[in-house]
């Protein structure tokens, strides 16, 4: 009989299941730290939700062609990028209740600059019945029901829209509803820079 006794695991095993019990708590608090700092930033106005840094700001407007859209006509990418005045692209959704909130906005502003809608995700009857109610502010109007072009532009939900200017160059963009400070002091002023 041997004085030395064999190691013994428990030791270890004791060690990694406190490490495993551990790093839920170590993600929880994490989670909070980020979320603290983004509520922080929000109170201190350094933090806008509706800031979306979209990839294709500054950039030809992607690839895509969609198919008409009850009571318009569809377009595509080539429609865009022939223009030579700016237009408004408008990602909308029926289901959308910023969307309904926005629409006396865009029937105000369709007079100013040419609006086209995008239907995101929306089945085509129920985008027609929206539009019919709401009145309709789209010179043309296509349908993005897999929602794939939405994606290529970089919407991260609706109500989205997209200053295009000539050579259908993506200008500016708000991931927010239009409001009439917005359409008064950005958008307005930018469009009609884009015209000279």
């Amino acid at each position: 009989m041997s004085d030395t006794a064999a190691p013994s695991s428990r030791p270890a095993s004791t060690t990694r299941r406190r490490l495993l019990m551990a790093a839920p708590l170590v993600v929880a608090g994490a989670a909070g730290v980020g979320f603290w700092r983004m509520l922080s930033g929000m109170t201190q106005g350094s933090f806008d939700p509706h800031d979306i840094h979209v990839p294709v700001l500054d950039r030809p407007v992607p690839d895509f062609a969609l198919p008409d859209q009850a009571p318009g006509q569809g377009f595509a990418a080539a429609d865009l990028r022939a223009l030579t005045r700016p237009v408004l692209v408008n990602f909308f959704a029926s289901w959308c209740i910023p969307c309904v909130a926005e629409m006396p906005m865009l029937n105000a502003l369709k007079d100013r600059l040419p609006i086209w809608g995008i239907a995101y995700k929306d089945k085509p009857d129920n985008a027609a019945g929206f539009v019919r109610r709401a009145g309709n502010p789209y010179a043309r109007i296509a349908g993005d029901l897999p929602g794939l072009t939405a994606i290529d532009w970089g919407v991260s939900g609706v109500p989205e829209s997209f200053l295009i200017g000539p050579g259908g160059i993506i200008r500016w963009h708000t991931a927010a509803p239009l409001g009439e400070d917005t359409i008064r002091d950005t958008l307005l002023p930018l469009a009609a820079s884009l015209t000279r």
